[in-house]
């Protein structure tokens, strides 16, 4: 894996700004409009994603990152908790659900290899 200079470099990074941009256009339209918890909720999970993986990149750290990753990640649960919640309420159409669910899907699962992949690194820096 090649060193990444900046947070907007990464993938999942890119994922988690187009999941949290599609969820802000989802929310200036009816029923979301007007459901203000919801549309609060919902926006902060999504917005969490990217947020965590800039802050704990900036710690220019392992240990530090791996945690953040960690929170971008429950972040995503949160989410798609959210998302079934909207679907099965009515509040989203299906093409709407199953898109940004598997987008979800997509981020924690790259989300978790990079986690995988630096705690691999990390306890072989260890063993040197």
């Amino acid at each position: 894996m090649s060193k990444f200079q900046k947070f907007e470099d990464l993938e999942i990074w890119k994922i988690a700004v187009s999941i949290a941009v599609q969820v802000y256009s989802l929310c200036d339209a009816e029923p979301m409009k007007s459901d203000w918890g919801m549309k609060d909720q919902i926006r902060r999970a999504a917005c969490s994603m990217s947020d965590n993986i800039a802050e704990g990149f900036e710690y220019n750290n392992n240990p530090d990152f791996i945690r953040f990753l960690n929170y971008s990640k429950g972040s995503s649960g949160e989410f798609r908790n959210k998302l079934v919640i909207l679907h099965r309420s009515g509040k989203i159409s299906d093409m709407v659900y199953n898109d940004l669910y598997a987008k979800s899907i997509e981020f924690s699962s790259k989300t978790k290899s990079l986690i995988d992949y630096l705690k691999k690194f990390e306890a072989e820096k260890k063993k040197k």
